[in-house]
């Protein structure tokens, strides 16, 4: 192919990225304030290998005409750009991004996966030639190490010299190809990044080996440091690959929602009968029947059959759902069990796991104050590096010159701020990816700091602690001689030709005790219950206190709000109910307790009902009827006495107050409002994964200081070495790329959640 058509084949590649349909798969469009139309692209970035890449790809980016924000996550190569469609065009983004020296794809699974391949099977070569180069090299450099004087010839030993200079040409060449290009196109744009100190390293080190192969009495005196030269290329390039390997795990996890989603469906017509249709062109409204093991294409709700599905890609939940007539379907979600019919409800970016694969690439290109400080304080130092380099070297010039050169080669290999950088991002993109995969979604990756440093919870009642749901608490027999276990069978058995939620959780307490008589004439009346004639022609009521029977209207001895149940004007058994508490808040109180949290509930409910749940948590701090007024004023009054408060809710009048909290906590289930501002964004239904993300996030920030003091330490310790010659290259190389190897292990510990107390 003519280097003409490979050039126009590129411009069509570029120029297929306006086509608005190829868009929809990476651009969403909204309006902006005054009606102007703004669009938000992602892009997976490759040839990226430091943090200061990411500030030179941003740069870039806006310095096109009409990009209005351009942010670039190292960590994750993940770039999200809005701009102004009226003034530039995706193509022109992606041009951008190469003019800069690297490469961008539209965010797109098929695209970018196969980008990621090929940008690891690339890494893969460069670490396997390394290494293979490195081992090759070390033996022919032993014999000098180990010999004594006069040992070996000078020309065995010119031979031993010149086939490591030969070995050495393509770890330089092929392997160390990422630490020049990036250090060139940092310099081009007039920043430093620290492939600058790191490539500089290199080439000195192969000059002045190659200058003591070929002439040993030249300037570069007799000494050859190709063996220290590889072993660091090896050693940095495994830090590398590993913080590769991280990052496009965390991208494999994220598009393996979408993957999900079948290509087409089996559509019902109006007539009854059926086409199989392409899932783009489903509207809401269609009904669409699901086989077993093949993915719901929407989000919706079954009519009719009855199956599990398996949510743990979305939500976290290892055990399968049970689902029926009424329930919900997410989409990206598996039918496990049966086929089933289903009405779509949403599609496409409305839906649910659209939704929260949104959430989490807005997470992935943030860039947290941690990293940014370490960015930073990256900068400066680079430029001391530089300059403590050329000033050892001038001051070994006037003591012995002929060290001068390797003192300064020492400097600048062991203070490459590769640890600094990695500290931070390695660990926070581990972290999160691990919360990802348990159904706890970031939507500031700072909140992992925030999480760490909270001394205060604060719960709202409905819908957070408690479920959507009634359970029976207590049953009362009223009448002598009666059965409470009789009765509530009875009660149950009418219960059971109601779908009200009070008559539900009677069913449920009686389960298979549920029976009576044949109930004729059954009627529901609203607002007060149920009645029905038994065969003997009885009317019996299950309802209101009052309504069941007059005489208990200002009973002490039914609570108000107590089913009733009995012929009317006789009742004979009360029911206490009450709302039910999510399966593990017992056990996720107790272990916040137990670590030392302070507790407290608002509720908007009524004093009596706020007080009653808080005494059967164990939680001392109680607010009920509170506005949101009242809910933001109680947490504002925290902090004034210095708490660091996170807020659990999930209702539209909990906005306020999880804007105020220093760490907001929504279930993805509650209002879109509440959700869209939390900090944290719970997809299933444990409560236990507010005591979870809490773990995790003290867990990541000792991590981070953990590798932070051993770079700091690392430098501190080999800088004055290298200083005054105690540290040869080939030292230096070793200690640095096992600090950033080190450092980058660590980082990855935090991929796996943290254990509760007790489990390690």
């Amino acid at each position: 192919m003519t280097e003409r058509a490979v050039a126009g084949a590129v411009d069509d590649d570029l120029r297929a990225l306006d086509d608005p349909l190829n868009q929809a798969s990476f651009t969403t469009f909204s309006q902006a304030q005054g009606g102007a139309r703004e669009a938000t692209s992602q892009f997976r970035v490759s040839g990226m290998y430091c943090a200061a890449c990411a500030g030179l790809i941003e740069t870039a980016l806006q310095g096109v005409d009409g990009v209005l924000e351009a942010r670039v996550h190292s960590a994750t190569a993940l770039a999200l750009v809005r701009w102004d469609p009226l003034r530039t065009r995706a193509s022109a983004l992606v041009e951008a991004v190469r003019r800069a020296g690297y490469g961008a794809v539209p965010d797109a699974a098929a695209s970018a996966r196969a980008q990621r391949e090929a940008e690891q099977r690339k890494a893969l070569w460069r670490l396997f030639v390394a290494g293979f180069c490195m081992m090759q090299v070390m033996m022919y450099a032993t014999p000098a190490y180990v010999a004594e004087p006069g040992d070996i010839t000078p020309d065995m030993l010119r031979l031993l010299q010149w086939a490591s200079w030969l070995l050495s040409l393509p770890v330089l060449l092929f392997s160390a190809g990422p630490f020049f290009s990036g250090a060139w196109n940092s310099l081009r744009q007039g920043r430093l990044g620290m492939d600058v100190p790191v490539s500089l390293g290199i080439a000195v080190t192969f000059i002045a080996s190659s200058g003591a192969t070929f002439d040993p009495g030249g300037i570069f005196g007799h000494e050859v440091y190709f063996d220290s030269l590889t072993m660091f290329v090896f050693f940095l390039l495994g830090g590398r690959w590993l913080e590769l390997r991280a990052r496009h795990k965390v991208a494999l996890s994220l598009e393996a929602g979408t993957a999900r989603l079948p290509d087409s469906v089996e559509r019902l017509r109006p007539d009854g009968g059926t086409e199989l249709v392409a899932i783009a062109r489903l509207a809401a409204g269609d009904r669409v029947r699901v086989a077993a093991g093949q993915a719901f294409p929407a989000d919706g709700v079954l009519l009719e059959g009855r199956s599990l599905a398996d949510e743990a890609l979305l939500t976290g939940e290892s055990e399968p759902v049970a689902k029926q007539p009424g329930d919900e379907l997410v989409a990206g979600s598996l039918n496990l069990r049966a086929p089933v019919l289903m009405q779509v409800l949403r599609l496409g970016e409305d839906t649910r796991q659209a939704g929260i694969v949104a959430l989490m690439r807005s997470a992935l290109t943030q860039r947290p104050r941690l990293v940014q400080q370490a960015e930073r304080f990256a900068g400066p130092f680079l430029w001391a590096v530089l300059a403590l380099a050329a000033g050892a070297a001038a001051v070994w010039s006037l003591i012995d010159p002929s060290r001068a050169l390797w003192v300064a080669v020492s400097v600048l290999i062991v203070t490459c701020p590769c640890a600094l950088s990695l500290a931070a991002p390695s660990a926070l993109l581990a972290a999160t990816g691990a919360l990802a995969r348990r159904g706890v979604l970031l939507q500031r990756i700072e909140a992992l700091e925030g999480l760490a440093g909270i001394d205060m919870v604060v719960f709202d009642k409905t819908g957070t602690l408690t479920r959507d749901r009634l359970e029976l608490g207590e049953t009362r027999v009223l009448g002598p001689g009666g059965d409470s276990d009789a009765l509530l069978g009875r009660a149950a058995s009418l219960a059971e030709l109601s779908t009200h939620p009070a008559s539900r959780a009677l069913v449920a307490a009686a389960g298979d005790a549920a029976r009576g008589p044949a109930w004729h004439e059954v009627e529901e009346v609203p607002g007060q219950g149920l009645e029905a004639a038994a065969a003997d022609g009885t009317r019996w009521r299950l309802g209101r206190r009052a309504w069941v029977d007059a005489k208990l209207a200002d009973s002490a001895e039914v609570p108000e709000g107590a089913l009733c149940f009995g012929p009317a004007g006789d009742a004979q058994a009360a029911f206490v109910l009450r709302e039910q508490l999510r399966d593990d808040a017992l056990a996720t109180i107790a272990e916040l307790r137990a670590e030392g949290i302070q507790l407290a509930l608002l509720s908007g409910d009524a004093p009596a009902r706020a007080a009653a749940l808080a005494q059967r948590l164990g939680i001392t701090e109680v607010q009920g009827g509170a506005t949101p007024a009242d809910k933001l004023a109680a947490v504002a009054a925290w902090q004034a006495q210095g708490r660091r408060a996170a807020m659990v809710g999930d209702g539209l009048n909990d906005a306020p107050v999880l804007a105020r909290a220093d760490v907001s906590i929504a279930f993805a289930h509650g209002s879109a409002v509440a959700r869209s501002g939390a900090d944290v964004v719970l997809l299933g239904e444990r409560l236990a994964d507010v005591a979870l993300a809490r773990r995790q996030g003290r867990r990541t920030l000792s991590v981070i200081r953990q590798n932070l003091a051993w770079a700091a330490l690392y430098n501190a310790a080999c800088v004055p070495l290298a200083l005054v010659g105690w540290l040869p290259p080939w030292a230096a190389g070793i200690g640095m790329a096992s600090s950033s190897l080190l450092v980058v292990l660590n980082a990855l510990r935090v991929a796996q959640l943290a254990p509760t107390p007790g489990q390690g």
